[in-house]
């Protein structure tokens, strides 16, 4: 597995090793020892979820408060998604800034998103199978949202707006700046 820093050091793509023959392929998907090892702290992942879309359907940007606030590591099984991490850590030198990557069943990259970042994805291929691992549990009353079209964010979604499938909570999500519950830069959300 090869562990890339971003742009954003806190968000780190995961490109495990793929060994396929005529027969398929395997992969390594995930590697508790390895990650920490990167990273430098330990994480107890808790749950997984799976969900399956259509092309154009969008799903973010999503995150939780503390002390509900969640690690994800993201994964496409099949299909193919942009995937976006925005830090929303007041105060941050990246604040308000994103990582947008592909992720498809085919490239079987991966994204690790910490605590204190607002998370989304648009699907680019029909029947897409998205699957993420995350370190709490969720809770309702912790659930937040940031618009995914806040024109400050910058977010290039690649499809055009028409094209977009958003839930209505999706569609009436404030814009970062009108947010209160963000996160505090340099508070180890992790103790």
């Amino acid at each position: 597995m090869n562990f890339i820093k971003t742009k954003i050091p806190a968000i780190v793509v995961i490109e495990p090793q793929i060994y396929g023959d005529e027969r398929g392929y395997f992969v390594e998907t995930f590697r508790q020892d390895k990650l920490e090892n990167f990273l430098g702290y330990r994480i107890d992942f808790c749950q997984d979820n799976e969900s399956k879309s259509s092309k154009g359907v969008l799903r973010g940007l999503h995150y939780q408060l503390p002390p509900f606030a969640q690690t994800k590591l993201v994964r496409v099984i099949s299909g193919k998604v942009l995937d976006i991490a925005v830090d929303i850590r007041k105060d941050s030198p990246t604040f308000g800034k994103h990582i947008s990557v592909e992720l498809s069943g085919e490239n079987k990259k991966q994204l690790l998103i910490p605590r204190g970042f607002a998370h989304g994805f648009v699907v680019l291929e029909d029947d897409t199978i998205f699957s993420y691992k995350v370190d709490n549990y969720y809770s309702p009353q912790a659930d937040r949202g940031i618009a995914f079209d806040d024109e400050e964010l910058g977010i290039d979604w690649i499809l055009k707006k028409g094209e977009l499938n958003l839930s209505a909570k999706d569609k009436t999500q404030p814009l970062l700046k009108n947010t209160d519950d963000l996160f505090e830069y340099g508070v180890n959300y992790y103790a």
